[in-house]
């Protein structure tokens, strides 16, 4: 069983940045596929970002592309989402998840779907002021 730890967030103006990190321990990472999700106050959590186990596609929710970059380091076990040009709207607890299954070809957004994932970390608040 692999436990995620998220860091990195916290409080930032509009416009600012951010960078999170999350930390894999328990199982190497570097065959599965990645995501990153949120859940603001009052809302479902949504997907935001996520990676396949290869680094080599990339995958973005429309509200924060050309925003938000994921990507991983595989001799660090460790997945990051920068998060630039930030919104109060992204204001949230972020999470990352690890896929339920090794080396996993994402089709037609399934990594949008909490269901592909079966790891995931406690979360990391981001509060984005105005």
């Amino acid at each position: 069983q692999v436990q995620l730890v998220e860091s990195g967030g916290g409080l930032v103006q509009a416009g600012g940045s951010l960078r999170l990190s999350c930390v894999a321990s328990g199982r190497t990472l570097s065959s599965y596929g990645m995501g990153w999700f949120r859940q603001a106050p009052g809302k479902e959590r949504e997907f935001v970002a996520a990676i396949s186990w290869s680094g080599g596609s990339t995958y973005y929710a429309d509200s924060v592309k050309g925003r938000f970059t994921v990507s991983r380091d595989n001799a660090k076990n460790t997945v990051y989402l920068q998060m630039n040009s930030l919104k109060p709207e992204d204001t949230a607890v972020y999470y990352c998840a690890a896929d339920r299954t090794p080396y996993r070809t994402y089709y037609s957004g399934d990594y949008t779907s909490e269901s592909v994932f079966g790891s995931w970390g406690q979360g990391t608040q981001v509060t984005v002021s105005s």
